[in-house]
């Protein structure tokens, strides 16, 4: 028997949750350091299985299953196509720069407070959730990806709740109430999307007779399942509705800004850049591989919400003045342009998708980090209050503004590339949604140009007369991602080749192919 490499990949997180958690209290910097190398030796495991991934061979590949609740045709089935070992890779990348960004955020609070913030607990959660996202793009059971796509939320709800942000403008106990009211709604907002995702995943079990994603997809494509229309559309509309509420689709995102406006930076990325990207992924592999009619009927109206989440979320961005929810509200924006990639059924634009959720994961991090370290010096939230950074702190006020230009798509930089497919993509199919979308990327260049304007340049206000520069510490947080961005900007092949393979099988599913040019109308 291989080695279960899939199984390891996703064991070894939950394994040093368990260890950090269980570390003595008073050894909270060894806690640290165990559930860094764990981060590590798991990034470790994705590289392999990264390298053993051969994009020309089957659709998946590293498989393995197992019974498990074998009287309900539950079984414990893993195996990854292209999309998903890029996503798996971009989640064991970010979450050791998470670790390290959040070194002291759960330090107990100033000498002789009665309150002790469990720095355990912190490390553990993170690779708790860690676990649960890599087996959720690893599985290939239905009923078995839906129990991780819920158990993340445990762990997220306590990040959020339990470890907020600490710079207030109105006092600790304001802030835990913000804190509680954003992890409640958090919760609430994805249980619901879950519970309808129950149903339908009982639903599903009911017309197919079991949950493995193979076996019903090669039903469906050989003719020996053929479900009837309305109950196709029932169904998918149970997945894709959890999957939106998870992405988050305009208007069931009103989670995301309170929940990135309340935790701390690093869980913030790990909201938007690695649990959300679950959403995506699973519209891609299981709304359009198990239900191609329907997905393909609901096209037009998602393509409207999609469009809708770019606009809206980019204006409300214009309009913050606080840091983190302006990078809350473009992320809306970004998820509406993965989207609109994704049902835009074309090869660009579901390429282009699957490369914005990578590097979206990458340029968020990037801005949301520093954006972080630039809080944390200041202890405040709000725009108004920075002035003069570039000035006093070069390094930071540099790093922040290749994180804002990342996200406003700058050619060059990584997004650039996914953005551009997924806009070419659209428009050849849907030229009406595709110019309005464009809408969105002049209001990316405004919100990210004027944050930049209003906190590192203009004269030095005196609060931040003395902020120090970035230090070694973050220096190696951040330094790995700007890299990044400027080495798949400029050269994004590799990661395009891994994911196209597993693009060009999903247009197969939904029986599409690329619009092709007017010729003769040119003639």
């Amino acid at each position: 028997m291989s080695f279960p490499l899939l199984t390891a990949t996703a064991v070894l997180p939950a394994i040093g949750a368990i260890a950090t958690a269980a570390v003595p209290a008073a050894r909270r910097d060894a806690a640290k350091v165990l559930a860094l190398l764990f981060s590590l030796g798991t990034l470790a495991l994705a590289i392999a299985v990264l390298v053993r991934f051969d994009p020309d061979g089957d659709r998946y590949q590293l498989t393995e299953s197992h019974a498990w609740i074998a009287e309900f045709g539950v079984r414990y089935e893993l195996g990854v196509d292209g999309i998903a070992v890029a996503l798996v890779a971009l989640t064991a990348l970010l979450i050791p720069f998470i670790l390290l960004a959040g070194w002291h955020d759960a330090d107990p609070l100033e000498t002789g407070s009665k309150r002790w913030r469990p720095t355990q607990g912190f490390f553990a959660l993170i690779l708790g959730v860690e676990a649960m996202v890599i087996l959720s793009f690893e599985a290939t059971d239905v009923f078995l990806f839906y129990i991780f796509f819920e158990a993340m939320l445990i762990p997220m709800y306590f990040l959020i709740g339990g470890f907020g942000d600490r710079a207030h403008a109105h006092g600790e106990q304001v802030a835990s109430t913000q804190r509680s009211y954003a992890a409640v709604k958090f919760l609430l907002y994805n249980l619901v999307g879950g519970l309808i995702m129950l149903a339908a995943v009982i639903g599903l079990y009911v017309v197919a007779g079991n949950f493995s994603l193979q076996e019903i997809a090669q039903a469906r494509a050989n003719g020996s399942l053929d479900m009837a229309t309305n109950t196709e559309r029932w169904l998918f509309l149970g997945f894709f509705f959890a999957f939106a509420v998870k992405a988050p689709l305009w208007p069931l995102h009103t989670w995301l800004p309170n929940a990135m406006g309340e935790a701390t930076a690093p869980v913030a990325v790990l909201i938007t850049a690695v649990v959300d990207k679950v959403g995506t992924f699973a519209m891609l592999r299981f709304c359009l591989q198990l239900f191609p009619e329907a997905s393909k009927w609901a096209t037009p109206v998602i393509l409207v919400l999609a469009v809708i989440s770019i606009i809206y979320g980019a204006l409300l961005a214009v309009g913050q003045r606080d840091i983190k929810r302006l990078v809350a509200y473009a992320s809306i924006s970004h998820f509406g342009f993965i989207i609109m990639g994704i049902f835009a059924m074309t090869s660009q634009g579901q390429s282009g998708a699957t490369l914005y959720m990578v590097n979206h994961g990458l340029s968020t991090a990037a801005l949301m980090l520093v954006a972080g370290f630039l809080i944390s010096r200041r202890g405040s939230r709000l725009i108004a209050d920075y002035g003069g950074v570039q000035k006093v702190a070069p390094v930071l006020a540099g790093t922040f503004l290749i994180g804002g230009l990342a996200t406003l798509s700058l050619p060059g930089l990584a997004p650039f590339v996914s953005e551009f497919l997924v806009l070419v993509g659209t428009f050849t199919r849907y030229p009406a949604i595709g110019i309005v979308a464009t809408l969105g990327i002049v209001l990316a260049a405004l919100y990210t140009l004027v944050l930049y304007q209003r906190t590192m340049t203009g004269p030095v206000k005196p609060e931040v007369s003395a902020m120090p520069d970035l230090r070694m510490r973050e220096l190696l947080v951040v330094g790995p991602l700007v890299v990044l961005l400027i080495v798949l900007g400029v050269y994004p092949k590799p990661v395009a080749d891994i994911v196209n393979p597993a693009v060009k099988q999903t247009m197969s599913d939904v029986h599409k192919s690329d619009p092709k040019p007017e010729v003769e109308a040119a003639k």
